[in-house]
């Protein structure tokens, strides 16, 4: 019963929560955190939060909120898709990732001694930012009607690389399994290629099929399908068939939720579908995020040294800000724009993902470990962002969003 009151009053706070953050800078996911630090240190009713010896429910819950948090971030995206347009969230997908990638795994090998599958492991699970937790730095709901070069980046960012991660994660699964047979061919054209061609395609068709199916059928019959957990049933069919056709389903929800958006970029019923996956996926982040203040109560901050501090400082603050300013050379940004986009790398609950998925998968060197350095980062950029996320998007952003 305490459970269900947690979970209850939890998810009542965040019909609540948005206003109190606009007032106070302060970002939800701070509040959240220190609140489930809080219940954990007074009760030891709640559920024992490890992740190691639970990481099944980990797995599958961080799954569902960062899925149904694709569909709504690609619902929210007004700019049209083309290359052109969107080449600025290509970049940072493509050689902002890679260079994070590499550099987190040599800092990985160099600081913690780590075999290079963990090593690995760790600069795929700490590469994408979140989807989830970055809603401050992100476009607002759909048809708002505003141009912004740096929330439009990190959200289209967002959207995307959280599925380009699962082909390193892959890899290093790859070389912990079998690290003196593991094949690159076969990595580079199954994982790497194949997935992601399967997960755009299926993605996109079935996202062009539901789009048909809610404008244009439903419209001539002249039956009215309003409902927003249409978005929600979108999800899970566009998820599971993509996984059925092992495909990457995390780039299939996305593409199909730009799909979806791009079939009537301007029909009002994106709104009501955005909404429904927002109040969904905030919900279930309620309860992910009080699982993990407990979790850093009872076992990760026991386990927390400098050496990992300083390697957090050293992802957060240097890492990312230096491989995405690399890959915005000779855009038409501002220095300013670049700077934001540089430093919002948001982590979050897709590394909790990507590292339970991996760990059930392969044997790794010091998974105990690799949940403390995880944690710590995701507990830092949770810190980091959250106070400076409002402040900075009020005085850089604005200064350079037009209405359109």
């Amino acid at each position: 019963m305490i459970l269900i009151t947690v979970v209850g009053i939890a998810a009542l706070g965040m019909a609540w929560i948005p206003f109190f953050t606009k007032r106070t800078n302060i970002s939800y996911s701070i509040i959240y955190v220190l609140t489930g630090a809080i219940l954990y240190s007074i009760t030891d009713a709640l559920p024992f939060p490890d992740p190691l010896l639970e990481q099944e429910s980990v797995l599958r819950l961080t799954e569902m909120v960062v899925i149904i948090s694709l569909m709504g971030t690609g619902l929210k995206i007004d700019q049209p898709f083309s290359l052109r347009s969107w080449k600025v969230p290509f970049r940072l997908v493509t050689v902002t990732m890679i260079l994070s990638i590499a550099a987190v795994t040599f800092l990985s090998r160099y600081m913690f001694d780590l075999d290079l599958a963990s090593a690995l492991l760790l600069g795929a699970v700490l590469a994408p930012t979140d989807p989830v937790l970055a809603s401050d730095v992100q476009v607002g709901p759909p048809l708002e009607k505003t141009k912004d070069n740096i929330r439009f980046s990190l959200t289209a960012e967002a959207g995307m690389n959280d599925g380009m991660a699962f082909p390193f994660t892959m890899l290093a699964i790859g070389l912990a399994e079998s690290p003196g047979e593991f094949g690159l061919l076969y990595w580079v054209t199954n994982d790497l290629l194949l997935k992601i061609i399967i997960g755009s395609a299926s993605g996109f068709i079935l996202g062009r099929s539901l789009a048909y199916l809610v404008f244009k059928i439903s419209t001539d019959q002249n039956i009215i399908v309003r409902d927003g957990f249409v978005a929600i049933c979108a999800t899970l069919i566009t998820y599971g068939v993509t996984e059925m056709l092992h495909g990457y389903g995390f780039v299939a929800v996305f593409v199909a939720a730009i799909s979806i958006r791009n079939y009537e970029l301007d029909h009002n019923y994106h709104q009501k579908m955005h909404s429904f996956t927002d109040q969904i996926e905030r919900i279930l982040l309620a309860i992910v995020l009080i699982l993990f203040g407990g979790a850093l109560v009872y076992v990760l901050a026991r386990n927390i040294s400098w050496t990992v501090v300083v390697f957090t400082f050293l992802c957060i603050f240097i890492i990312r800000p230096a491989t995405a300013w690399l890959s915005l050379f000779s855009t038409d940004l501002h220095n300013k724009e670049k700077a934001a986009i540089s430093f919002f790398g948001i982590k979050g609950i897709g590394s909790f993902f990507y590292l339970a998925y991996a760990l059930q998968r392969a044997q790794f060197s010091g998974e105990r470990f690799l949940w403390v350095v995880v944690s710590c980062v995701v507990l830092f950029s949770i810190i980091s962002h959250g106070v400076t996320a409002t402040y900075i998007m009020k005085k850089i952003g604005n200064q350079f969003s037009t209405r359109k």
